[in-house]
């Protein structure tokens, strides 16, 4: 019975972490780092009852379940920042430091496998470092991101936050020795923390909330005749004010420019314009950039970015990309050819 309830959770969290990483194909971005979290805790819990129910594993196969608990830190960073960033999120960015922590990591095992019985005493000591170090980063962000989005955040972000630093206090307290349970406690802290989520996120109360919440949005669609009125109003705003240009420019900000409600905005964009907030900007954004490049700007591509709205490099570089399907420098050179065609035919 201890066996089953203390590898249950393992085993789900190991299926649901390969749906989202594998299956899934990444239409969410947070799913992805989320996938991960589940998917490196679960080897972790796994091969923490294992070792305990059966001892007589070789040594080298707690450091795996230790390699993988490396990753999870990193992961749920990213999650609380791609889950607030959303479309401003790019992947590509956070594959260096991933990149840069195996070779940590890579580094790590080389010591173990030069130094088995000295490392081996601290092996534990440093993965447990740099999941601390992240759990303490994850937190920091999610207060900064939370008072800088004026929209509610996703449902999912806090319990998986809660969760985890639930689950890292477990296994803290126990590798440490100021709580004086078996090794698989924390596997039980982990199963009974996911199926807790399970029950909080989708019991018959909460979805049912959400319906009357849906079906209460779709009754107060707004006319086509104001509708009109709205984005007339709104197109108006953005080329004589050119309030894109602001980076911190927000959803209730620009409804306020408005008079109307961030919630009369949010479904004009959706309904009516079939855009997210931060594509219906972008485009603004995007445009004027195309614009500036083509009249042979003296600016930096970087500094295009910087000057239509965009508050870092690679934002600029991957919304860019996004929109028009090709690079800035690209969509440049293109430019300039197609200006030397010209000069050459009329000549």
């Amino acid at each position: 019975m201890l066996f089953f309830f203390s590898a249950i959770g393992a085993f789900n969290g190991l299926l649901l972490g390969i749906y989202l990483l594998f299956v899934k194909k990444m239409k969410y971005i947070p799913d992805f780092f989320l996938g991960l979290i589940l998917l490196t805790l679960s080897s972790r819990v796994g091969i923490s009852v294992c070792i305990y129910f059966y001892p007589d594993w070789p040594r080298i196969i707690p450091h795996l379940g230790l390699s993988a608990l490396f990753f999870t830190g990193p992961a749920l960073y990213y999650y609380i920042r791609s889950s607030f960033l959303k479309e401003q999120f790019d992947l590509k960015n956070s594959r260096k430091p991933f990149g840069i922590l195996t070779l940590i990591l890579g580094a790590a095992g080389l010591l173990y496998l030069i130094f088995p019985i000295t490392w081996d005493k601290y092996f534990a000591t440093f993965i447990y470092t740099i999941w601390t170090i992240f759990i303490f980063l994850s937190v920091y962000e999610y207060y900064i991101l939370l008072g800088k989005n004026s929209k509610k955040p996703n449902k999912f972000i806090l319990p998986v936050l809660v969760s985890n630093t639930v689950i890292f206090l477990a296994y803290q307290l126990i590798s440490t020795g100021w709580v004086q349970v078996y090794c698989a406690g924390g596997s039980l802290v982990f199963s009974f923390v996911l199926y807790a989520n399970f029950l909080i996120l989708f019991n018959k109360k909460y979805r049912s909330s959400e319906l009357k919440e849906e079906h209460k949005y779709s009754n107060k669609k707004i006319s086509d005749e104001q509708a009109d009125s709205f984005v007339s109003k709104l197109e108006k705003l953005m080329t004589a004010e050119e309030l894109y240009k602001n980076p911190n420019l927000k959803l209730s900000d620009l409804a306020s420019e408005m008079n109307i409600s961030a919630h009369q905005l949010s479904q004009l964009l959706n309904d009516n314009l079939e855009k997210s907030f931060s594509t219906y900007i972008n485009e603004y954004r995007i445009n004027e950039a195309c614009e500036k490049i083509e009249n042979g700007s003296y600016l930096k591509i970087e500094e295009i970015g910087y000057e239509v709205g965009f508050n870092s490099k690679s934002t600029f570089f991957s919304t860019f990309k996004k929109i028009k399907n090709t690079t800035p420098l690209l969509y440049k050179q293109s430019q300039t050819a197609s200006e030397s065609r010209f000069q050459s035919s009329n000549l």
